[in-house]
């Protein structure tokens, strides 16, 4: 009886892996396209095959449905953050604000998330996507205000939601409605505001 050889069986299986990740990331890519072309209303699973030469069937083996490929697809957007840790709250702040102004002013994830929001008001599924993206972008900044408010940096009773929202707010507006420069500048008003507002109420606590 002949031995099995393992060697060619592992080289089978490196195969099969690489042919996964090619395929995966072709689709991936291909629904990056699509989002940056027509928005999250344009990715459906017969525009992605085509486009990325990947077979329906083989996109559902790694995909259950349309909304989890959307998943994948726009947190391949970029990169998120780590959490800085400065040794400072303000200066973690301020590295977190920074790098959201760069990414919303040139990153292709500032273009597609209109879209996503825009969608996530009339479908409950695609909702879903966007309240998980948003908390996956968002996290390092709660991880930031957490650890601040262990340290006292903080004071105790701070709402972090409240914090991210008086941060990322104002981004946020100058991007989609005032239009107006996302600069080192208005980066440094907004920690600047931010900080002068904790020192405000740890006074008025004491």
């Amino acid at each position: 009886m002949k031995k099995k050889d393992s060697r060619a069986g592992g080289e089978e299986k490196e195969a099969g892996d690489e042919r996964v990740r090619k395929s995966k990331k072709a689709v991936i890519a291909a629904a990056l396209q699509l989002l940056g072309e027509h928005g999250l209303g344009g990715v459906s699973v017969d525009e992605v095959s085509k486009r990325s030469g990947v077979a329906k069937t083989t996109i559902y083996r790694h995909w259950p449905n349309r909304e989890a490929l959307l998943v994948d697809a726009c947190s391949a957007m970029g990169s998120k953050p780590e959490a800085p840790d400065t040794g400072s709250f303000k200066g973690d702040l301020l590295l977190l604000v920074t790098h959201m102004a760069t990414r919303l002013r040139s990153d292709r994830w500032a273009g597609i998330l209109p879209s996503v929001i825009d969608a996530a008001e009339r479908d409950p599924q695609l909702a879903a996507v966007h309240t998980r993206l948003h908390a996956g972008f968002m996290a390092p900044l709660y991880s930031v205000i957490e650890r601040a408010t262990a340290k006292g940096e903080l004071p105790k009773d701070t709402d972090a939601s409240e914090v991210v929202a008086s941060v990322v707010g104002p981004l946020f507006y100058r991007r989609w409605f005032s239009r107006q420069p996302l600069d080192e500048a208005f980066v440094k008003a907004i920690v600047k505001n931010m900080t002068d507002r904790v020192a405000g109420r740890s006074r008025q606590q004491r």
